[in-house]
């Protein structure tokens, strides 16, 4: 089935050359899609008047577009708050949770820097508490974790509807804790947790160095594991880079699985682009995918917000989606050329991250085909994206400035005479630098 954001941005357009745009604008602006399922499309809109209009005139426009674009059958239910405030509660536990629906493993576009991690919230969610637990899930921000969080909950409640989820955020845990000790409200401040049959931690890092918080949290991990409960954290860092985390929390997060997340690659990017743009009904040609690809590499997020742009500008400019306007329309989100820049010791951790070898050894006097390969790569790209001479650069790796110029000299060679390996190499690994900055 395809994405609900995909089919409501087709319904629209099909409805506005029958109904005209400031028709389907005025009756539709406040209205979201809540659920797309074989059986109901469901819209949420807060204004009593147009939710009526919707229903009377416009149920069958959107019944038609569903049938001629989708083949769907599909009816048209309009929520208001009430409806929703019931849909929310039937059935759940009072501390169980909803999750966007839009966040799913079927949405999720997978590659080499996540495939891993995604393949263990698969798992995760079809056997819970019984494989991976906990799963701890770090990287940096934006590359997607907090999407895995939310399709596990929403794969977990597709096989359990009635199955207490439980979410909250690492800071959120300490300030609920405060308020309630506050309060007098600790036994109903721990039950909201303790009972929970999927437990959900978001920014785990933020726990650590609160004394308090960690020992609440470390009986609530205790409570939650001995039940069988399943429980996923996620984090900017693995448990051995929190230096204030608790050794006892350390050692329980290392329990199950722990898996990284990095930023996208280039086919990645790529991806998620097309990904994105299908969903809210955009067709991008690939030189402008492409465009965008080498220029946002930060992290799915920016990638995301960069395509809503490009959405912004067509809607209200009615303007071809070519390479030029969209260079235009998008220039501002790309990193302002000579800010930012890396320090050598980021460059060369980030090449040692891509091949694999200590950075030890890079800047030692080893000389096998491997660690020289690397190490004249991170010498070419610290002479490309710092200002550092020639002999400065020398002294990272201990070597002679005539030593960094033939390295730098001999990586443009192969660049120019079309290694594809080496220009991939360089690509991701440049890609991965500018994530981090």
């Amino acid at each position: 089935m395809y994405a609900s954001a995909y089919v409501w941005a087709k319904v629209l357009m099909h409805m506005e050359e029958r109904l005209g745009a400031v028709t389907v604008s005025a009756w539709f602006d406040d209205a979201e899609v809540v659920d797309l399922n074989e059986e109901n499309l469901i819209l949420y809109s807060p204004s009593d008047f147009r939710r009526e209009i919707i229903r009377r005139r416009c149920t069958d426009y959107v019944h038609d577009a569903l049938k001629e674009i989708f083949n769907s059958d599909a009816k048209l239910l309009v929520f208001g708050d009430e409806e929703m405030e019931a849909r929310k509660t039937r059935g759940k536990n009072k501390h169980s949770m909803d999750f966007n629906p839009q966040f799913t493993f079927d949405n999720f576009v997978v590659g080499p820097s996540n495939r891993f991690a995604h393949g263990a919230a698969i798992a995760v969610s079809k056997t819970p508490g019984q494989v991976y637990n906990p799963l701890f899930l770090y990287g940096p921000p934006g590359v997607g974790k907090t999407h895995l969080l939310y399709a596990i909950a929403n794969g977990i409640r597709k096989q359990n509807p009635n199955a207490n989820i439980v979410y909250i955020k690492g800071d959120q845990f300490t300030n609920e804790l405060i308020e309630a000790i506050k309060n007098g409200n600790n036994i109903q401040f721990r039950s909201k947790y303790r009972e929970a049959d999927l437990f959900l931690v978001d920014d785990i890092q933020f726990i650590a160095g609160k004394e308090s918080t960690q020992e609440e949290f470390f009986h609530t991990f205790n409570n939650l594991y001995e039940a069988h409960k399943q429980i996923v954290l996620t984090s900017d860092r693995k448990p051995d880079d929190m230096p204030t985390l608790e050794d006892r929390l350390k050692s329980r997060f290392q329990w199950g699985l722990i898996a990284d997340i990095n930023p996208p690659d280039y086919e990645t990017r790529m991806a998620i682009l097309k990904n994105k743009a299908m969903h809210l009904g955009l067709e991008l040609d690939d030189d402008v995918c492409n465009y965008i690809a080498i220029n946002i590499t930060n992290n799915v997020r920016q990638i995301e917000g960069t395509v809503k742009k490009i959405l912004a500008y067509r809607d209200l400019n009615n303007m071809p989606l070519d390479l030029p306007n969209i260079s235009r329309a998008i220039s501002d989100m790309f990193k302002a050329e000579g800010n930012a820049l890396p320090t050598p010791s980021l460059i060369i951790s980030q090449v040692c991250k891509f091949y694999n070898i200590d950075d030890v050894i890079i800047r030692s006097t080893k000389k096998n085909k491997g660690t020289a390969d690397a190490r004249q790569v991170a010498m070419y790209l610290i002479r490309q994206l710092t200002n550092l001479s020639f002999p400065d650069i020398g002294k990272e790796f201990a070597r002679d400035h005539t030593t960094v110029m033939h390295a730098v000299k001999k990586v443009e060679a192969s660049l120019k005479a079309g290694d594809t390996n080496l220009q991939n190499a360089v690509r991701d690994i440049t890609a991965n630098i500018n994530s981090c900055l």
